[in-house]
């Protein structure tokens, strides 16, 4: 699978991307809003100019009445604040909504992390609310708030 967006393309992670996307999730800018990864299944690396920057994920509920999608993605700290992260989102909102059907996609980032809904808004996310106690930080073990984004199809582009 190879998805091109204005600067990334976003494929199929490979075994050799492995160890790179570990050392980029342990990265602490990183770090701070995931955990590193069991495996790498079910992830698309996001590549810029033929380097692995990080990685993006999806998951589809298929059941016809809340058919959607979610995502969640995560870049190297060099590549932050590059519009690197917008590009990757909105090429994969728009794959998930003109290939797979969706007709509305949610994301949800610790509603601590500024610089991430910043750029889910500039995709055309919105918030839906604040999520108590969501996510487990795995380097202190409190839990956090997230924030519930959602886009709808049409809200795209």
């Amino acid at each position: 699978m190879e998805l091109r967006g204005e600067r990334v393309v976003l494929r199929s992670v490979t075994d050799g991307d492995g160890e790179i996307l570990d050392r980029i999730v342990r990265e602490p800018e990183v770090a701070a809003w995931w955990s590193p990864p069991d495996d790498c299944a079910g992830m698309l690396a996001v590549v810029l100019e033929g380097e692995v920057i990080g990685a993006v994920q999806f998951e589809e509920e298929i059941d016809p009445e809340f058919r959607h999608a979610g995502i969640d993605v995560f870049l190297t700290a060099r590549q932050h604040g590059k519009g690197l992260g917008t590009d990757t989102v909105r090429t994969l909102a728009r794959w998930l909504v003109r290939e797979r059907g969706h007709h509305r996609l949610t994301i949800d980032p610790a509603a601590a992390n500024t610089a991430a809904i910043r750029c889910y808004r500039r995709v055309g996310f919105r918030p839906v609310g604040i999520m108590r106690a969501y996510w487990r930080n795995h380097r202190t073990g409190a839990w956090q708030d997230g924030l519930l984004m959602d886009l709808l199809a049409h809200e795209l582009d």
